[in-house]
């Protein structure tokens, strides 16, 4: 009979428990109401182009090269001359930069043309 008792309470108990426990948090990546970090990488210029396409851009070595930022990959593009603007290959892709303007070819099908630089 004391059995029966002690399997019937057991589990309210352990409910007792669990619900005195709600105030802490033991998830590691911060709550709910923790704000996004920026995805704006640092010493980075964005560049909103046609289309809705953007990219960010960062200057490496004084201008001698340029790293293109985009949410899944990043590569290195390095400075060539160019008959106007600033031009950046790594063989593959392309950028050309005037101004606060720029445009982006990586290989046949990506594209991004009319780029302006957001803070300009």
């Amino acid at each position: 009979m004391y059995k029966r008792i002690i399997r019937c309470t057991t589990p309210a108990l352990f409910g007792l428990l669990l619900t005195g426990c709600g105030g802490v948090n033991l998830w590691p990546f911060g709550s709910e109401g923790a704000r996004e970090r920026s995805r704006v990488p640092v010493n980075a210029t964005e560049f909103l182009c046609d289309g809705g396409k953007r990219f960010h851009l960062r200057y490496l070595d004084g201008g001698a090269s340029a790293w293109v930022i985009f949410p899944e990959r990043e590569f290195r593009l390095d400075k060539v001359t160019a008959p106007a603007g600033t031009r950046y290959t790594n063989g593959s892709a392309t950028l050309e930069v005037d101004g606060s303007e720029a445009s982006l070819v990586d290989g046949p099908t990506i594209s991004y043309t009319g780029c302006k630089s957001a803070g300009g």
